[in-house]
């Protein structure tokens, strides 16, 4: 299999760690592309130059970020990203952390091509309103004790509160949400996230 993905893109993390977390890294060649160069190898992948992109073993690409994590936990059993006893509240978590990424995401995208003025656009501010709501929907589900021990929410969870302290540190979620930074902390120590980490 191959993965296209570059090394700041939140949904390609996500992606990546699943492929460690599953025991898939060395069934998965990493491809290195620029999603905003119109990269010829992955046009022909996914022809709309986003980033992940899986080619599965019999030549299918896959995209979207979610949709590759559902791929490879058909792959192998254990750890089970979406564990059909607690499916429900494993889709909550991911849900929510995948809207603040994608909130950050093009919140960081509309000021690199439109300046600070961004965020006082009407889709600005809707964008910063959503983190904050995301993140206090995440401080909640986090510390709730019905979720497993590790899933597809928790991956897709802590990439984005991490993406935050990346791209967005003004926002300064841990201050705010302290035993939500806890949870993060305890994730963040896992090799998986450790070899991912943004740079």
């Amino acid at each position: 299999m191959q993965l296209y993905l570059n090394a700041t893109s939140p949904y390609a993390r996500v992606a990546r760690i699943a492929t460690m977390e599953k025991g898939l890294e060395s069934q998965v060649s990493l491809v290195t592309v620029d999603p905003w160069s119109n990269d010829d190898q992955l046009l022909q992948v996914n022809p709309l130059a986003k980033v992940p992109a899986l080619v599965t073993d019999t030549g299918q690409s896959i995209s979207e970020s979610l949709l590759i994590l559902s791929y490879l936990d058909q792959l192998t059993e254990q750890p089970a990203l979406f564990p059909g006893s607690q499916l429900a509240d494993v889709l909550q978590l991911a849900g929510v952390a995948q809207g603040i990424i994608d909130a950050s995401f093009t919140t960081v995208i509309a000021r690199k091509h439109e300046g600070e003025e961004a965020d006082n656009t009407v889709l600005g501010q809707r964008r910063l309103a959503a983190i904050r709501r995301g993140l206090s929907a995440l401080d909640r589900l986090a510390t709730e004790d019905n979720l497993p021990g590790f899933s597809a929410g928790h991956i897709v969870a802590c990439v984005a509160l991490e993406y935050l302290d990346f791209r967005l540190p003004e926002i300064n979620w841990r201050d705010a949400h302290p035993a939500l930074s806890q949870w993060v902390g305890r994730l963040a120590a896992r090799e998986s996230f450790i070899r991912t980490a943004f740079s």
